[in-house]
């Protein structure tokens, strides 16, 4: 006797699904579990922001006008709840409506009812605020109502994203990098900035990212209608301002593509006590093309000898015809990839020969070691605008006004901030110490927890079949002995 076909998934109600049959058993599934969570981990994210005080700082950055009787969610917990829910992969507003019922998400908001037994009759149960009144957090600079009194002060936030960065950089730093990119931002519509953009080919803003190493510092959301380097100079005005003031012995190199190689960037640079350096990628054009003729030469002849591939470099004083005030070091990449060639130039004020502080490193900025070694390095500041892009969000800008899609930026550059510490303090010497903020949330943070609140405790009860349960435990003591102290 053939064997029945298995019967299909059926949903009776909402509330009740019937699966497969597995042998003589029914295979049935509810939502009567009671009191679970599937984010178990994020207690982590909450010992970081809890220890780094990062979103009781951001919230300072907002104006309260609203009764002091009436308010049932502070500004704290609402920006705490909304950093979480980008750091636990829910970007979207309406997420919250569901997300309010889970007490452990209650808990690491900080809520001391994270059943909300305590609230309203139509409330109750419902520890967490909802997408509407998140949304009026977002829109409140926009809209002049009675029900929009809460404002941010952008300044401020922008400010306090370069402070917490930089309280991540070790004070003794001798050496400090500052990478600076710009990407696009698709737009949704018919927004408040919308320009079209045509090297990107589409509507979109051109948001400017300012990186030391992992750790985010600069987010800042621009038309594009402009040059990608526009604004450069303010921001790097600030950042090395506070740069200098956390690590008061450090160098401190920018790095960045050929959208920054701009005169103002430069001569800014030159002109600083002390110095700036800068390595910046250099637009080639026929010109610095012919000042590498006889160097592509002798590399085409080895690379007939190597199978068609072959690179050299080269460096020479430059100066343009017009936009540079002066000559400047430019080094030349000059490769042959099979029947094309590939020159690439940067331009620089770091000494060949290196610094006298580094002498371990001779030639360390050496024409073929600063492009190679050096300056190819910037590429992980680009997977760093990636992982707050594809992890946390960063281009949900959807919405009308400009101000509130920079808020949002804000928002997924501090819940970046979040990933960078755990990663740092509690995940060194791990599987997960380069893990992106995607990953870190897949394996360590996405566990399935029973949550029991009484009037003394709250017990969070982790899956027993939780993988990772060993790096847990071992992320648990570090951050119970660094995160006060990195505070």
């Amino acid at each position: 006797m053939s064997n029945p076909s298995p019967q299909p998934s059926v949903c009776s109600e909402p509330s009740l699904c019937s699966f497969n049959d597995l042998g003589s058993r029914r295979v049935i599934a509810d939502f009567s579990a009671g009191y679970l969570s599937s984010d178990g981990g994020m207690l982590f994210l909450r010992q970081i922001d809890e220890g780094l005080g990062i979103s009781r700082s951001l919230a300072r950055c907002f104006y309260d006008a609203r009764n002091p009787l009436f308010i049932e969610h502070s500004v704290r917990e609402l920006v705490a709840q909304r950093l979480l829910g980008l750091a636990a992969g829910y970007e979207d507003l309406n997420d919250h409506n569901l997300l309010r019922l889970d007490p452990l998400f209650a808990v690491a908001v900080g809520k001391e009812d994270p059943l909300g037994s305590q609230r309203a009759p139509e409330d109750q149960g419902k520890a967490l605020a909802s997408a509407s009144t998140l949304n009026r957090l977002e829109l409140g600079n926009n809209k002049n109502t009675r029900c929009h009194k809460i404002s941010a002060n952008h300044e401020a936030i922008e400010d306090n994203l370069l402070r917490m960065g930089v309280r991540c950089l070790p004070k003794h730093s001798l050496e400090v990098v500052i990478d600076l990119d710009t990407t696009d931002d698709p737009l949704h519509g018919h927004q408040e900035g919308r320009f079209f953009h045509g090297f990107y080919g589409c509507y979109c803003y051109l948001p400017l990212f300012g990186f030391v190493g992992s750790v985010p510092l600069w987010a800042q959301l621009r038309t594009s209608e402009g040059d990608a380097a526009r604004g450069a100079v303010d921001a790097l005005k600030k950042i090395v301002a506070a740069v200098r003031k956390r690590c008061r012995k450090a160098r401190i190199i920018v790095r960045a593509d050929s959208g920054f190689c701009r005169e103002e960037i430069m001569a800014w640079c030159e002109t600083q006590q002390p110095v700036v350096y800068y390595c910046l990628g250099l637009a080639r054009n026929s010109r610095l093309r012919e000042l590498i003729d006889e160097k592509f030469a002798r590399v085409r002849e080895s690379a007939i000898l190597c199978g068609g591939v072959a690179r050299g470099f080269t460096e020479f004083q430059y100066q343009t015809l017009k936009s540079w005030t002066r000559s400047r070091r430019v080094i030349a990449k000059a490769e042959v990839l099979q029947d094309k060639d590939n020159p690439r130039f940067i331009v620089t004020n770091l000494p060949a020969e290196g610094f006298e502080d580094q002498p371990q490193s001779p030639n360390r900025f050496g024409a073929q070691k600063c492009y190679e070694d050096f300056y190819c390095a910037r590429g992980d500041m680009e997977n760093q605008i990636k992982q707050q892009y594809l992890d946390l969000e960063a281009d949900r800008t959807s919405s009308h006004w400009m101000a509130s899609n920079q808020l949002r930026l804000w928002l997924s550059a501090f819940a970046l901030l979040l990933f960078q510490r755990l990663r740092t303090l509690a995940l060194g010497g791990t599987e997960l110490a380069n893990a992106t903020a995607g990953t870190i949330r897949q394996r360590l943070l996405k566990i399935g927890a029973l949550v029991t609140v009484s009037t003394r405790r709250v017990y969070v009860r982790l899956a027993s079949a939780f993988p990772l349960q060993k790096l847990f435990a071992q992320v648990h003591r570090t951050l119970v002995g660094l995160v006060v102290e990195d505070g």
